[in-house]
């Protein structure tokens, strides 16, 4: 009996790889641990409805983000270390609206998102949400865009002055 319920399962799993476009395959090899981690202290959709009700959150004058350890047009290998700068803001968990601080997200791929647009959080934009300073991404080879955008505790984007983007070469 427990050859046919391990011969089951791996059939069904067979199938089920068997459909998948490549698209969702490429989508799947840019996904991080920290983007399914992160939903786990909060609930992203109440942080929606509250985002809706509140007012944005002040932004410091000459507050940046920034790549602490890569370059505009750098040639990387997958996983790709990243590591997250601020200056003027402090890095806190999502949860709270707070005044100068925040979280970081990175969006593969994607452009700064307008002051006060919550982030979607999907394989592209990439929440980190418990206050994390670096993370690795596995991205396929070729060129890719990662915009750095830190936002607030309801993960409201704080716009283009707290973003950044930069071009990638993944070998």
């Amino acid at each position: 009996m427990k050859k046919i319920n391990v011969l089951a399962i791996a059939l069904g799993l067979f199938v089920a790889s068997c459909g998948e476009t490549p698209k969702a395959t490429e989508e799947k090899e840019m996904q991080s641990e920290e983007m399914h981690n992160d939903h786990a202290g909060h609930d992203h959709e109440a942080m929606m409805e509250k985002a809706a009700d509140s007012e944005p959150v002040a932004i410091p004058e000459g507050a940046k983000v920034f790549f602490v350890n890569l370059t505009d047009g750098q040639k990387v290998k997958s996983p790709v270390k990243i590591q997250f700068g601020v200056e003027g803001m402090e890095v806190e968990p999502a949860g709270a609206l707070n005044a100068g601080k925040g979280h970081h997200h990175i969006i593969i791929d994607g452009a700064a998102l307008e002051r006060g647009t919550v982030v979607p959080a999907d394989s592209l934009n990439i929440h980190y949400g418990q206050g994390q300073t670096e993370t690795e991404l596995v991205l396929p080879k070729g060129e890719h865009t990662l915009t750095m955008q830190f936002a607030d505790g309801y993960h409201q984007s704080y716009g283009e002055q707290l973003s950044t983007t930069i071009k990638v070469i993944v070998e």
